[in-house]
């Protein structure tokens, strides 16, 4: 049966059965005219006789010529229900017919929309690690049985991390896309050009033909990479690249060992500062301290073997400690103690920045329990993970650990991104909505680094905003970032909004936010991050000076 059978024979099935609902009361209402012209013969009858007989009916209906018209209307009645009924169940069934067709198809838009995002990376469009694998696998049988050479080589970009901190994710998201763009054109349509995640990407070529094929490829990645990229206020930004290579089946028979050992090549190279490199099975010993630390990441993390860390935020007119904003170390019993950029990627990597926000949640808890013994009040502002502000159940979770140690709600402040809330904006914003029921304010970080910050500002829960440092470290030299943190404060202001400022090096700056109104101020001038136990020291400090 073929698909155009099955909606006309739908839509006749529709006809047929409005069609008969209709008629059924169309009959209805020829019964009742029948009725109708029974009781008024009678009535005709009993006032032209003063009783009722047959000779009198028939009498009646001989003579009387009103009940000839009335007679009539039955079969008038019958002739016109069937029309309409005809009528108005084909124009019913083709609304009908015409609105499923409708839904049909926009749920196969929405199915192959589903595809695609689950096949490939949001941010850039480029194909996912998924669909690589995918290609790989099918490439790798094929390369079987013709005994054909196949490559994989995956980038990971140079101080990434560090443009990401100064310029804002906004800016990193920028270059992702334009480096994803730039790759795909310098290719063929036959290479895949994936996105594995965070500043990692993956050339696979399954047209391996000659053995300079790889040289000329190394050769266009050069190219692709020699321009500057163009982020903020047109700023020329020169990115490089560190590159992992493997071959198939030199280094690997399988998707799984060749994407691994591309990874371990990939990384070595970005130690030794090499361009690219290819995989020798000497590098299994980097692989192997990495796999070490991600399980002693996870181990420390059960284990409660982390630290966290506090800098203060800073009233701008009364000069007042006001809260602090949590980050977490990691002392290393070998390594010593590490910062989040060295361990925070193997979070993401592995799966772990859930059960490590969660960590650093209960950890603050404790901390501001502690305090509030000794007599110490204080907010501090703790940043969420996308995979946590995206759980449903975050709620319950806070809820259950600020009742586990007797803190009210407004002890935490939570510190989100735009990026993360435009992953999911209609999940986030209903969890948030329902985290400021329970009174936990949200402050949205890096504030003006994303197009989203106007369009979903008013929608969101907010009750602060951080200013992106990369606006201001700057801002007494560039005139520009001077506007924006002016007009940023302006409107936050105007929406009801308090404005903390991030980077605050010098006292120049913090004068010049105090004269712009900037309500907090955070950053090295008043103290770096530090551990509990100086924070407090510090604080001591602070107040006898403020005071």
């Amino acid at each position: 049966m073929t698909s155009q059978a099955v909606p006309t024979q739908a839509f006749s099935r529709n006809v047929s059965l409005m069609r008969s609902k209709v008629s059924r009361y169309a009959v209805v209402g020829v019964f009742i005219a029948i009725a109708a012209i029974i009781v008024a013969t009678l009535l005709s009858d009993f006032l032209t006789h003063s009783s009722i007989t047959l000779a009198g009916l028939y009498t009646t209906q001989k003579t009387n010529s009103v009940l000839w018209i009335l007679d009539g209307l039955p079969f008038i009645f019958a002739f016109w229900g069937q029309y309409v009924s005809s009528l108005i169940a084909y124009e019913t069934s083709a609304m009908v017919t015409e609105q499923t067709e409708e839904l049909r198809s926009q749920t196969e838009d929405l199915e192959r929309k589903m595809m695609h995002d689950s096949t490939h990376d949001l941010l850039t469009g480029l194909p996912n690690r998924s669909l690589l694998v995918d290609r790989m696998q099918q490439a790798i049988v094929v390369a079987h049985r013709s005994d054909q050479p196949l490559a994989l080589l995956i980038l990971d970009l140079d101080h990434f991390k560090e443009i990401n901190d100064t310029l804002g994710h906004y800016q990193g998201d920028l270059l992702l896309q334009q480096v994803g763009l730039r790759l795909q054109n310098a290719l063929l349509p036959t290479d895949t050009i994936a996105r594995l995640g965070g500043d990692e990407f993956a050339i696979f070529l399954s047209t391996l033909a000659h053995s300079d094929d790889l040289k000329i490829i190394l050769t266009k990645i050069k190219k692709v990479f020699a321009p500057p990229f163009v982020l903020k206020e047109n700023m020329p930004l020169n990115v490089k690249c560190s590159i992992g290579i493997v071959i198939y089946p030199t280094h690997g028979k399988d998707a799984d060992t060749l994407m691994q050992r591309a990874d371990i090549a990939m990384y070595v190279a970005k130690n030794s500062q090499r361009d690219f490199l290819y995989y020798s099975s000497k590098f299994d010993q980097h692989s192997s301290e990495r796999l070490t630390l991600m399980a002693e990441l996870s181990q420390a993390i059960a284990n409660d073997e982390l630290v966290t860390y506090f800098q203060p935020k800073i009233n701008t007119a009364t000069m007042e400690v006001t809260g602090m904003e949590v980050l977490v170390r990691w002392q290393h019993d070998k390594l010593g103690l590490l910062l989040p950029d060295q361990f925070i990627p193997l979070a993401e990597r592995t799966g772990l920045m859930a059960p490590l926000t969660i960590w650093v949640l209960q950890s603050t808890c404790r901390t501001l329990e502690q305090w509030q013994k000794e007599g110490l009040s204080i907010k501090a502002s703790v940043n969420i993970a996308v995979q946590i502000l995206l759980d449903p159940e975050l709620p319950e979770i806070l809820t259950g650990l600020l009742a586990s140690v007797d803190l009210p709600e407004n002890s935490l402040m939570l510190e989100i991104t735009e990026t993360s809330v435009m992953k999911d904006p209609d999940l986030a914003l209903a969890v948030l909505h329902r985290l400021r029921e329970i009174g936990i304010e949200i402050s949205i970080d890096d504030f003006g680094t994303g197009y989203s910050s106007l369009s979903y500002l008013g929608e969101m829960p907010v009750s602060e905003v951080k200013i992106d440092k990369s606006f201001v470290l700057e801002m007494l030299n560039r005139k520009k970032d001077g506007v924006i943190v002016k007009a940023t404060i302006d409107l936050a202001h105007n929406l009801g909004l308090k404005v903390v400022a991030e980077g605050v090096e010098t006292r120049e700056v913090a004068r010049k936010l105090g004269s712009l109104g900037c309500d907090t101020l955070q950053g090295y001038l008043f103290s770096r991050p530090v551990s509990a136990t100086d924070f407090k020291q510090w604080l001591v400090k602070f107040n006898a000076i403020n005071a």
